[in-house]
C-alpha cells in the first residue's frame, strides 16, 4: 500500500483488516458482487478506503463517505483523490448518520454499510439510530459490517443490531489486532479487535 498516514502504525493495522474481512467473508459463504456499493458510516478520514475499494469492488465499487466531522471528511477527500485505487469512486460527505433522512439524495440500495470501531457506549440511543438507518439504506440482500475496539462494546452492539432484526451471521475476534493501551488499566482495547456480519431483515 503507497498511501501516506501519519501514524506508522495504520498501514499494518489496515492489512490486517483486510485479511480480517476477506477470511470473514470467506467463512460466511456470501458471494460480494464484483461491482458494489458501499455506505462507509463515521468513517472520519476513511483511513480504510482503499481496503474496502480491495475487498468489496473487484471491478468496481462506489463509497460514500460519512461523518459529523467536517475536518476529518476534509482530510478523507484530499487523500482519496490522490490515492483511491483505479476501480473505485468515492464521495465523502459532512452528516449525521443518525439522521440519513435528511440527505434526499442518498439512496436505498446499497450492498454494503461499513462501520469501523463503532463507538456504542459513547452514546448508545446515538448508535442504534444509525445502525436503524444504516440497515434501511441496503438493498434486500444488503450486509451490515461492524469492527470494534472493546469487547463488552462489541457485546452490546450485537445485542442493539439484532434487536433491530438484523441477522447476526458471523461474529470474531481477531487475535491478530494491534493492542492500544490509551485505556484504565485492565481495559483491553485493541485496533480492530472483532469483526460482525449482519444480514439485513
Amino acid at each position: 500500500m503507497s498511501v501516506p498516514f501519519s501514524n506508522q502504525s495504520t498501514i499494518s493495522d489496515l492489512q490486517r483488516l483486510k485479511e480480517l474481512l476477506g477470511e470473514s467473508l470467506t467463512k460466511t459463504g456470501i458471494t460480494i458482487p464484483e461491482q458494489s456499493r458501499l455506505l462507509n458510516l463515521a468513517c472520519g478520514r476513511a483511513d480504510e478506503a482503499s481496503v474496502l475499494a480491495d475487498v468489496f469492488g473487484k471491478k468496481g465499487l462506489q463509497l460514500t463517505g460519512l461523518d459529523i466531522r467536517d475536518r476529518e471528511i476534509g482530510e478523507a477527500q484530499e487523500r482519496w483523490k490522490k490515492y483511491l485505487p483505479k476501480n473505485a469512486e468515492a464521495e465523502f460527505l459532512v452528516q449525521d448518520c443518525s439522521k440519513l433522512d435528511d440527505l434526499n439524495t442518498l439512496s436505498d440500495d446499497f450492498n454494503i454499510a461499513f462501520m469501523r470501531h463503532q463507538n456504542f457506549w459513547n452514546g448508545d440511543t446515538t448508535w442504534s439510530k444509525i445502525y436503524d438507518q444504516a440497515l434501511h439504506r441496503l438493498n434486500e440482500d444488503g450486509l451490515l459490517i461492524i469492527t470494534s475496539y472493546f469487547d463488552r462494546e462489541h457485546q452490546l452492539a450485537l445485542d442493539a443490531i439484532q434487536n433491530l432484526g438484523a441477522e447476526l451471521i458471523l461474529t470474531e475476534q481477531n487475535h491478530h489486532s494491534r493492542s492500544l493501551h490509551d485505556v484504565p488499566l485492565g481495559v483491553k482495547k485493541s485496533v480492530d479487535r472483532h469483526v460482525a456480519i449482519f444480514r439485513k431483515p
